[in-house]
């Protein structure tokens, strides 16, 4: 008997993957690998093993990806200090690049015509993905099932999830769930209440912030580790790139920090409102540029600034595997070996507060900066300075 041709889908267990899951098998004669990359979401394998198992499928992987996600694709990004639009820590355009490279990776493995992703038509996810699988296999197909099927809303969506008895989640107010991506950088929420740009952001929606109102009236210190422009230490203990991450998640968030609410300019030409949640990524921003302010020269430091738009962008669009991207990012990694040292901060009720800045690094001059009469900076050049500039008027 001949084999099927597979399928690797990218499969979280939830509610739009298990009805992805149940359409390809409807209409593709294709056996289904489910694929889960774990990149810190709040996971429960026996949930998705369970729900899988239930729709027929016999290959179901799940796979760590926590530091190469820290390491190889958060860190890059903080090292260019990056934000889209000025707010946007891109926390959920940095994942798709890496679980489609791994999508790709298992559909060679097992031979896959093809691999399906669940994101939406009017979203950002179905090109990071697709750019991501054309990079890494432009020869296997790709199924968007949102572009293809039917099912044009979320009340469809539930209706045939009902119909095939898939089970329905609910939130906390016991309705049909937001549309939340997380991993271990950010949590996202967008949907239902969120449309309406008038409407505020109802509290039960955060899910690793406390609000700043509710947050102890007692600041926690902490004390960020750095070498070759990565955080390496927690108060002087060296962490795996996704341990210090998920330490600094969880002190920045008793302390309510990290929620962004914004309206963004979607890649494929439409507004979102959505909220984030990026409490340790938010931190390691202010403290990558606070270690960077005493470590590296003004010229490079001004350049990084230039190109941060236009990197933010590429990242935010889908093109991490573009060649412009790895131009830019040879240029914010230009004097990484310099960032060496240590910041300290202060959490307290939505704020963070440098405290204080230590490194080796000569770049800081205390003898030049000293209001001290001293002889290390000649004042009489600042005339022609002056002077020169004012010619260029």
């Amino acid at each position: 008997m001949k084999s099927k041709r597979r399928i690797v889908l990218a499969y979280s267990g939830g509610l739009d993957t298990s009805i992805i899951l149940k359409w390809l098998q409807e209409n593709y004669d294709a056996e289904v690998i489910a694929y889960t990359a774990d990149i810190g979401q709040k996971i429960d394998k026996k949930k998705i093993i369970r729900n899988a198992k239930k729709l027929g499928v016999k290959k179901i992987i799940i796979e760590n990806l926590k530091d190469v996600f820290v390491k190889d694709y958060v860190y890059p990004m903080l090292r260019g200090h990056t934000l889209y639009e000025g707010i946007y820590l891109l926390g959920t355009s940095i994942a798709r690049p890496l679980i489609a490279k791994r999508q790709i990776a298992i559909a060679k493995k097992f031979k896959a015509y093809a691999v399906s992703h669940g994101s939406t038509g009017k979203g950002n996810d179905q090109v990071r993905f697709e750019l991501g699988y054309h990079y890494f296999g432009p020869k296997i197909e790709i199924i968007a099932p949102w572009r293809k099927w039917k099912l044009n809303s979320r009340t469809d969506l539930i209706n045939y999830a009902k119909k095939k008895n898939i089970p329905i989640p609910k939130d906390k107010k016991g309705a049909p769930p937001f549309s939340i991506d997380d991993n271990l950088y950010h949590t996202s929420t967008e949907g239902k209440i969120l449309e309406n740009p008038k409407n505020s952001a109802p509290e039960f929606i955060f899910q690793r912030t406390i609000s700043p109102e509710k947050s102890p009236n007692k600041y926690t210190i902490v004390n960020i580790g750095f070498k070759n422009g990565d955080p390496i230490t927690i108060n002087g203990k060296k962490l795996s790139p996704s341990n210090l991450l998920e330490k600094l998640n969880v002190l920045a968030g008793k302390n309510g920090i990290g929620r962004v609410d914004l309206v963004e300019n979607r890649f494929i030409g439409i507004k979102s409102r959505g909220v984030y949640e990026t409490p340790g990524g938010t931190v390691l921003m202010l403290a990558h540029r606070a270690i960077e302010s005493v470590t590296l020269d003004k010229k490079t430091m001004h350049k990084k600034d230039e190109v941060m738009p236009r990197y933010a962008e590429l990242i935010y669009n889908g093109y991490w595997f573009s060649k412009e991207r790895f131009k830019i990012q040879k240029i914010v990694d230009l004097k990484k070996n310099k960032v060496h040292g240590s910041i300290k901060l202060k959490l307290y009720k939505g704020n963070v507060t440098i405290l204080s800045r230590e490194t080796k690094s000569t770049a800081y001059s205390m003898k030049k900066v000293s209001f001290e009469e001293n002889k290390t900076f000649n004042k009489s050049n600042v005339e022609r300075f002056i002077n020169f500039h004012k010619k260029k008027l």
